[in-house]
């Protein structure tokens, strides 16, 4: 209680002697390339007739300051003789907490650059060497869009090109590819799967780890990245962290359906510009099932992630820009204890097996030191280096149903009535890593720059899996065969990515990219790429219109435990019988990106994007023998992979066109229009070219919001956004049940020679959003601001199918079809001060 006084009295206060609600708008304005601050340039606010109301010049470090701007959307324009104008749409200043600005600028090409007020191409990527299958995002995108749950992957799932795997998990599917090909890089190094509950060898998970207010800008790439990006074949997450209010301390609590959070900021010294921010979140999902909303299981997650950023800028000698110093990393936990021997017959079950009890939990974490640093007016270093790892404990029970006099599994109360269950396997995956993130960036000229550094990744693996088998015959007790390890090592291996990129404009119109990686893994010596070229270039046609193509070679490792798996080796004449790892020599898989693409601003606030592709892929591990396994099906949902011999004989391709039109938030609404037609295939070793489990063939995606605004008396302005969102997807791919050989390993295997032949209905989907926004300030300056907001996801209910699964029934069936999430309603509460 006594705690909670002093917040009542906060909020008491604040409810009294109100002023006009303004907040202030601050920030950085630096050279995009060298990251130099850019003294003497122009920031002004604009109005709706685009006619400076205020502004201000940045000084020497590259600051500048604009007070009392009204809450609200805003638009900034910032310019500087000899670069090009920055015009910045739709930023958010909420009476809560003070908004700030890294602006980077790009120099002109001829000398004097104008500074007429113009429309510019909201999206493009923050990395100055993508010219092509990339874009920017901002958290104000995270928050807004309709079922997105404030998430990067569920955010990127509404661009073109792009769709989600599994309405219960955030993996995302590009252009066709398995969502294990995707990277995620934080501060330039490569990290785990970001996500809780997360399954080895996937990218994705339930619930994302990373906050979406800890990001910065950050930049997504979908095909034919530059060099400096490898290990990857599908897309990239290039996510950036922003640092703390260095000048006031603000504070922020969240309450909601995905748990409860708490976020703080603040200066560490005033003096210095030295800040701090940290976050916390503990959720338990005990309430979906108390009010009845089905999230695909009667278990209960529970989970736990927090977050750290500590900056410190440094001096620099005789006044030039010093560089800045971060300490920072992320982490959390996730336990789930699914017992199906409590669970009612007609129970769901979409996270696990349904013949067993499982305990789950999954830990992540990463933390690094940056250092970032203009070496002068043309030169820019950033450097990281950065400790990660992940652990996943599981252990199952096996439940041997009692059999009725039918022969049929016995019920009674509901439930199966059970015999006696007992453990069948226990497995600890731990992989830890030390990085080091090398790039340093050399601006010759307006016209041409260069960017090379080295990325390295030592790997630590210490993975553990014993499993026993359940044998079972009709007329036989099933019985358990002794524990048998399938996974036993304790190894390490280093991964080293160097690369080069330029980029020059060969005229004022025509802008070339060019670079090269290699990729050298050695943990064998069939897993080395030791040239990796990359190339863009993008044409500016008159009436804001441009074209732009690209190509590059990309490869990546297999997920990392595929490496180990092993097998009894049956040639040995020792006893025991010795195991062996069937899989440590494969190759990295390899892939060819093409990408033609065509951009238009239609009008000042509209854009019209178009872009072709073809990716061929090779050196795919595939079975020996002749069977349809290909680690291209791999990487979604919550299995893991147990190939046999592999060898890198498998081919794929994948081609497409997207479609993009988009209206920018103006005149208080926004639409996103995407859609894709695509064709994914593969080959196994079997020569036979079949649907991959992604080929959807197509997707489409319609988002459109619209903000209202409430001036309330002096000292209040609310705004209510409403926004909704329409998804169709083409089903997945799936084959005719082997119906003797999945009773005979209690588990749902498919006919190989008929794999991916039927396909699933299509996946629909209507979400719908609505958040209000409360911002208050009193005539001392205290200012707060209160978020109510609920994302309506799937409100219609939609049964779309997601699988079939093992499940024996009363009636004799095993097979059982599992459907995604029906209607789930997520709800929030935060208070910004």
């Amino acid at each position: 209680m006594k705690h909670l006084l002093p917040f009542l009295g906060l909020l008491l206060s604040s409810a009294m002697a109100w002023a006009q609600p303004t907040q202030t708008l601050r920030g950085r304005v630096v050279d995009r390339e060298s990251k130099y601050p850019l003294f003497g340039a122009t920031v002004q606010l604009l109005d709706k007739a685009n006619k400076p109301t205020t502004g201000t010049t940045v000084d020497t470090l590259g600051r500048f300051r604009l007070p009392n701007v009204p809450v609200g959307r805003q638009t900034v324009l910032v310019t500087l003789i000899g670069y090009k104008n920055a015009l910045l749409n739709n930023i958010v200043v909420d009476a809560g907490r003070e908004t700030i600005l890294d602006v980077e600028l790009d120099e002109a090409i001829n000398e004097l650059a104008t500074v007429t007020v113009k429309a510019q191409r909201t999206g493009d990527a923050k990395n100055e060497m993508a010219l092509v299958s990339a874009r920017q995002f901002t958290v104000d995108e995270a928050d807004r869009y309709a079922g997105s749950r404030g998430e990067p992957a569920r955010m990127a799932s509404n661009f073109a090109g792009v769709q989600g795997a599994d309405d219960s998990r955030n993996d995302i599917v590009i252009r066709g590819n398995s969502p294990s090909g995707v990277l995620w890089r934080v501060e330039g190094i490569s990290i785990p799967n970001p996500n809780h509950f997360a399954i080895p060898g996937t990218s994705g998970g339930p619930v994302s780890i990373i906050r979406n207010n800890t990001l910065a800008n950050s930049d997504f790439f979908t095909g034919a990245f530059p060099a400096e990006f490898g290990n990857g074949i599908a897309g990239v997450f290039d996510l950036k962290l922003r640092n703390g209010n260095n000048e006031r301390h603000q504070r922020s609590l969240q309450f909601g359906f995905l748990g409860t959070e708490a976020m703080a900021e603040g200066p560490l010294s005033r003096k210095s510009g030295a800040s701090y921010l940290v976050t916390y979140r503990y959720a338990n999902l005990w309430l979906f099932n108390k009010i009845g909303i089905d999230i695909g299981t009667q278990a209960v997650p529970t989970y736990q992630d927090a977050s750290f950023r500590f900056s410190f800028p440094l001096k620099g000698r005789d006044g030039a820009p010093g560089g800045r110093l971060s300490f920072w990393g992320f982490g959390g936990t996730s336990t789930v204890d699914i017992l199906v021997s409590e669970q009612s017959v007609s129970d769901r079950n979409i996270f696990g097996q349904n013949d067993r009890d499982q305990y789950y939990t999954s830990r992540m974490f990463v933390s690094g030191l940056t250092f970032e640093k203009p070496l002068s007016r043309q030169t820019f270093l950033k450097a990281t280096v950065a400790a990660s790892g992940t652990v996943q404990d599981a252990n199952h029970n096996y439940l041997f149903l009692r059999n009725g006099p039918d022969g049929k599994p016995a019920v009674q109360n509901d439930r199966f009535v059970i015999d006696r269950i007992a453990p069948i396997l226990d497995y600890r995956f731990a992989d830890t890593k030390a990085s080091v993130s090398l790039a340093l960036t050399h601006k010759f000229n307006a016209r041409s720059s260069l960017k090379a550094g080295l990325n390295a990744d030592t790997y630590f693996f210490n993975l553990y899996d014993s499993v026993r088998v359940v044998v079972t015959r009709p007329g036989v007790v099933a019985e358990l065969r002794p524990w048998q390890p399938r996974w036993d090592t304790r190894t390490t291996a280093l991964l080293l990515q160097p690369f080069v990129q330029w980029r020059t404009n060969l005229t004022e119109k025509l802008t070339l990219s060019a670079g090269l990686t290699s990729t050298i893994f050695t943990l064998n010596k069939n897993s080395v790429s030791p040239v990796e070229p990359r190339a863009g270039l993008v044409y500016e046609l008159p009436n804001r219109q441009k074209l732009s193509v690209a190509v590059g070679l990309h490869s990546q490792m297999m997920p990392t435990y595929a490496y180990f798996y092993q097998t009894p080796d049956l040639t040995s004449s020792f006893w025991p019988t010795p195991m062996r790892e069937l899989n440590r020599e494969i190759g990295l898989t390899k892939s060819w990106h093409y990408v033609a693409a065509y951009d238009r601003l239609l009008g000042r606030n509209m854009r019209l994007k178009l872009e072709a592709y073809y990716q061929h892929l090779f050196n795919v591990p595939v079975e020996e023998g002749r069977t349809s396994f290909s680690i291209l099906n791999t990487g979604a949902g919550f299995t893991r992979v147990f190939p046999q011999k592999l060898y890198n004989g498998g081919t794929g391709r994948n081609y497409g066109v997207e479609l993009t039109l988009e209206k920018f938030f103006s005149n208080s609404y926004y639409f996103l229009v995407t859609g894709s037609l695509f064709d994914a295939r593969y080959r196994g070793s079997d020569g036979v070219l079949r649907n991959t489990d992604f080929n959807g063939r197509y997707a489409f995606n319609a988002l459109v919001a619209k903000e209202f605004t409430f001036e309330r008396g002096q000292g209040k302005r609310n705004s209510l956004n409403v926004g909704a969102k329409y998804t169709a997807v083409g089903g997945r791919w799936y084959g005719p049940v082997d119906e003797a050989a999945s009773q005979l390993a209690q588990e749902i295997l498919f006919k190989d020679a008929t794999r991916n032949t039927l396909q699933f209905a299509p996946y629909r989907r209507f979400d719908i959003k609505v958040d209000y926004k409360m911002n208050r300030m009193n005539a001392r300056g205290g200012r707060l601001t209160h978020t109510i907001a609920v994302d309506l996801v799937n409100i219609l209910g939609i049964e779309n199918l997601l699988s079939l699964s093992y499940a024996p029934q009363p009636d004799g069936s095993f097979i059982k079809q599992e459907y995604q999430l029906g209607f789930l309603p997520v709800f929030y509460y935060r208070i910004d001060f």
